[in-house]
C-alpha cells in the first residue's frame, strides 16, 4: 500500500493524484454540484457579497460566487495580503527633500493617483509626494516650503481629510516645540490633490490650549458635525477642536486635560471608529506605553475615559508615531519605536482587545523613525510609510499578495475554479463598483489544508483485457464517490475499492471528502498496454505464388516481438510481416507479445491463406547468370500440378530450344550446350492440376544477361 503523503511531504504526488482535474472543463461543472453534496463546507453566513468554503485542501478546486450580478465592475483577489501579515520594508533612500522629517500621510485622490504629505520639522516645509497609479513608484516631490509662512513653526504632524459633501480636500498640521510657537493650521487644495498652489489657514494657539500639539485627527461625526483631536506632548492634554458643519472654517477648542491621567508626553494618535464607537489609541513617549481612549458613539464627549494598555511586554521603549488601520474587518496598529527603530505591531479583534503585540524589528532601514502613515490597500497589496529622521530617508513597509493561488486575479462577476498550492490561512479579497460612490469590499479568509493521507494503487497498469482493482483507503475520510462509469462495478461507486477493466488508457475520477471541509478530487490513473496482432485478412492465392502475411493494425516497434506458427512455407517466423510460399490451403497463428516492468502482455490473430489452382503461373523475365536461384531459371511455379502433358519453349525461329513433362524441371538458358541468346522466347503448356481441373496457356518470357 503506497502511502504518498507521508512518501512526499512537499506535495509534488498531488501531479499524479489530481492530474488534470482542474483544467477539463466538463468536470468542473459537474465538481460545483459535488461540492455542495459531498463536503462538509461552511459558507460564512456574515458574508453579503459573495460565498466560498471556509476550509479547503491543498489543489482542492475552490469556486466563489457573487451575490451581486449587476454591479459596474468586480475584482476578485484570490491571495491578497493579508494585514496579519508580516510587511517586507524597502528604504527608497534620501533624496526626497527631507529635512528632520517629522510625520507622513498617504492617501488616493478621486482620479486615482496616490499622493503622500510629509513635514519638515526643522526647516518648516511641507511636501507632497505624488506616487501616480501605483504606490511602488518612486514618488516626485513638490516642496512647498513653508506656505508664505502659514505653516506652523516646527511643525509635527499631519492628516488627511476629504469633505464628501463639498468634494474638497484639507491637510492639517500642528506644530510647535512650546506653548509659545504652538498652532494648528489648515491647508486648502480644493478638488485635487495635485492643485499646485493649495492656500493656507493658520488658526495660531486658540485659547492658548496648544502646548506641543500632536497626533491630529479630523472627522465627520453621524450627526453632520465635523470634531477634531490632538494630544498636547508637554502639557499631557487632550484637546477637542469643533468645526460645526463646516470643516472649513476655524474651529473652537476644548481642553479636555489629561483623560484618566494615562496621557504622559504623548508623542502621536490615531483614531478608529469600531463596532459604533469612537477610540483614540496614543503613544506615551515617556513612559513607553500605549494608552486606549473611549470616545463613545459620538465625537463631542466631554467626558471621555480611559486606560493605558502599558508596553506589550517591553516591546515599546520610546514609541515616535502609531497608525491604526482597518482591512479587510480587521484592526490593526502599527507603533514605530524612535529608540530601537523597531516597528511592532498590535492585533486586535476589536478596538477593546485583546491585543497581541508582535515585534517586527527593524523593517526596511528604519532609522529613528518619526511618523508612520496610514495603511493603504491598493488591490492586493497593502502600504505604508515611515519617515527617518537620522538620515532623512523614506521606508516603505508591503504586505505583497502571495503567490500560493492557482489564479491570482480576476476581474468579472463569476471567477474560475482556482485552488491554492500549499497550506496555511489565505486573504481572499472582493470589490464591487471600485471608484464608485457604490464601491463595495468584503474580504474572507480561507484555511487550506494539507491534503490527508491517501493510500493508492502502487502500479495501475494492465493489459488490455484484465481486471484492475482500483483502490484510495483514507482512514480520516468520510465520503466516496467514483464519478466515472466507464466499465466498472457501479455497487462499489460510494467505496474506496472498486474493480475496473478499461479497454483504453483511463483516469478513474474520484472525489473523496472529509469532516474537516477538506475535499480531495483524486484522478487514478490506470495505463491500459494495448497489443494488436493482425495476421491480415484470409485471403486466396494462385498455385505456387506466394503471399505476405500480417495486416494494418499490427503492433509495431522495437517494444514488441513476433512469433509465427507454425513456420512450414515461411521465410521468416519473427517479422511482423513475413512471406508465405504455400504449395496449398493454409492457417497461420501470430503471437504479438511486450514486456511493461513486469508485466507481459500478448494478443494473437490467425489467417487462412487458399490457394487456387486454375491457370499456369510463370514468370515473365529470367537471367541465367543471376546468383539468385529464384531468378537464374524458368519454368512453372505451380505446386499442385497433378500432370503435365508438355511444357515447350521456341525461339524466335520456331525451333523448341526446352521441352519437359516434369512440372518440377526448368529450362537454365542454354540451346545445343550453349548459352541462348538474349530476346523473347515463346512457351507453350498443357496439363492437370489436383482437383482434375486441365489447363491449357501460352506466353512470352525475356531471357535477359
Amino acid at each position: 500500500m503506497y502511502n504518498f503523503a507521508a512518501k512526499v511531504p512537499t506535495y509534488c504526488y498531488i501531479s499524479r493524484i489530481l492530474q488534470d482535474f482542474f483544467f477539463r472543463a466538463m468536470r468542473k461543472y459537474l465538481l460545483l454540484i459535488l461540492l455542495s453534496t459531498f463536503s462538509q463546507l461552511q459558507v460564512g453566513t456574515a458574508q453579503t457579497l459573495f460565498t466560498s468554503p471556509d476550509t479547503v485542501c491543498v489543489r482542492q478546486p475552490v469556486q466563489l460566487n457573487s451575490t451581486n450580478l449587476s454591479a459596474t465592475n468586480y475584482y476578485w483577489g484570490f491571495c491578497s495580503g493579508n494585514i496579519f501579515n508580516a510587511p517586507g520594508g524597502t528604504n527608497m533612500g534620501s533624496s526626497f527633500g527631507f529635512h528632520d522629517p517629522a510625520n507622513i500621510d498617504i492617501t488616493r485622490d478621486k482620479d486615482g493617483l496616490y499622493y503622500g504629505f510629509v513635514v519638515n520639522s526643522s526647516t518648516r516645509e511641507f511636501l507632497r509626494l505624488n506616487y501616480g497609479t501605483s504606490l511602488d513608484n518612486v514618488p516626485t516631490v513638490t516642496n512647498f516650503g513653508s506656505l508664505t509662512d502659514g505653516l506652523p513653526v516646527h511643525p509635527t504632524s499631519l492628516y488627511i481629510v476629504y469633505d464628501t459633501t463639498a468634494k474638497n480636500w484639507f491637510v492639517f498640521v500642528t506644530g510647535g516645540y512650546d506653548a509659545s510657537e504652538s498652532t494648528v493650521g489648515r491647508i486648502d487644495f480644493g478638488r485635487s490633490l495635485n492643485n499646485p498652489r493649495p492656500n493656507v489657514a493658520n488658526f495660531g494657539n486658540m485659547g492658548g490650549n496648544f502646548n506641543g500639539p500632536k497626533g491630529i485627527f479630523v472627522a465627520k461625526d453621524t450627526n453632520g458635525l465635523w470634531y477634531g483631536y490632538l494630544v498636547n506632548r508637554y502639557s499631557n492634554d487632550l484637546i477637542r477642536l469643533d468645526f460645526s458643519y463646516n470643516v472649513s472654517i476655524t474651529p473652537i477648542t476644548t481642553n479636555l486635560g489629561n483623560v484618566a491621567g494615562v496621557l504622559n508626553a504623548p508623542s502621536d494618535m490615531a483614531a478608529i471608529k469600531d463596532n459604533g464607537n469612537w477610540y483614540l489609541f496614543v503613544t506615551n513617549r515617556a513612559s513607553s506605553t500605549v494608552v486606549r481612549i473611549d470616545l463613545g458613539p459620538v465625537l463631542d464627549n466631554l467626558t471621555p475615559t480611559a486606560l493605558n494598555l502599558g508596553d506589550f511586554n517591553f516591546r515599546i521603549l520610546e514609541p515616535s508615531s502609531i497608525s491604526i488601520n482597518r482591512d479587510c474587518g480587521k484592526l490593526f496598529a502599527y507603533v514605530t519605536d524612535s529608540t530601537t527603530s523597531q516597528l511592532i505591531a498590535i492585533e486586535m479583534p476589536v478596538a477593546t482587545g485583546p491585543y497581541n503585540s508582535i515585534d517586527y524589528a527593524v523593517v526596511g532601514g528604519m532609522n529613528y523613525p518619526s511618523g508612520i502613515s496610514s495603511i493603504i490597500r491598493d488591490q492586493d497589496n497593502l502600504y505604508a510609510f515611515i519617515t527617518n529622521t537620522r538620515d532623512s530617508s523614506l521606508t516603505k513597509l508591503k504586505i505583497s499578495q502571495c503567490t500560493n493561488s492557482s489564479i491570482p486575479s480576476f476581474s468579472e462577476v463569476t471567477p474560475p475554479i482556482y485552488y491554492y498550492n500549499d497550506t496555511g490561512v489565505f486573504n481572499i479579497y472582493y470589490v464591487i463598483d471600485q471608484g464608485l460612490p457604490t464601491m463595495q469590499v468584503e474580504c474572507k479568509e480561507i484555511t487550506v489544508l494539507p491534503i490527508p493521507s491517501i493510500a493508492i494503487n502502487p502500479l495501475s497498469t494492465i493489459c488490455k483485457g484484465d481486471t484492475i482493482k482500483l483502490y484510495a483507503i483514507s482512514n480520516t475520510a468520510d465520503s466516496f464517490v467514483w464519478l466515472s462509469d466507464y466499465n466498472i462495478d457501479t455497487a462499489y461507486r460510494n467505496t474506496d475499492t472498486l474493480k475496473a477493466w478499461p479497454a483504453y488508457t483511463t483516469d478513474y475520477h474520484l472525489i473523496i471528502g472529509y469532516p474537516d471541509g477538506c475535499i480531495v478530487d483524486t484522478n487514478l490513473h490506470v495505463d491500459v498496454i494495448k497489443v494488436l496482432a493482425d495476421a491480415g485478412p484470409d485471403r486466396t492465392i494462385g498455385d505456387g505464388a506466394s503471399t505476405t502475411l500480417g495486416g494494418p493494425n499490427m503492433s509495431l516497434g522495437g517494444a514488441f516481438t513476433y512469433q509465427w506458427t507454425p513456420s512450414t512455407y515461411l521465410e521468416e517466423t519473427r517479422y511482423p510481416f513475413p512471406v508465405a510460399n504455400v504449395p496449398n490451403d493454409f492457417v497461420y497463428v501470430v503471437e504479438v507479445t511486450t514486456q511493461v516492468f513486469s508485466l507481459t502482455c500478448t494478443a494473437r490473430d490467425s489467417v487462412v491463406v487458399h490457394v487456387n489452382c486454375g491457370d499456369f503461373y510463370l514468370p515473365n523475365a529470367f537471367n541465367p547468370g543471376s546468383l539468385n536461384a529464384g531468378v537464374n531459371k524458368f519454368g512453372i511455379i505451380n505446386k499442385q500440378i497433378a500432370q503435365l502433358n508438355y511444357f515447350r519453349i521456341f525461339n524466335r525461329w520456331g525451333s523448341v530450344v526446352f521441352e519437359t513433362t516434369d512440372p518440377t524441371q526448368q529450362w537454365d538458358g542454354t540451346f545445343n550446350g550453349k548459352d541462348a541468346p538474349v530476346g523473347v522466347y515463346a512457351w507453350i503448356a498443357d496439363g492437370f492440376c489436383q482437383s482434375g481441373k486441365a489447363i491449357k496457356k501460352q506466353g512470352n518470357v525475356t531471357l535477359v544477361r
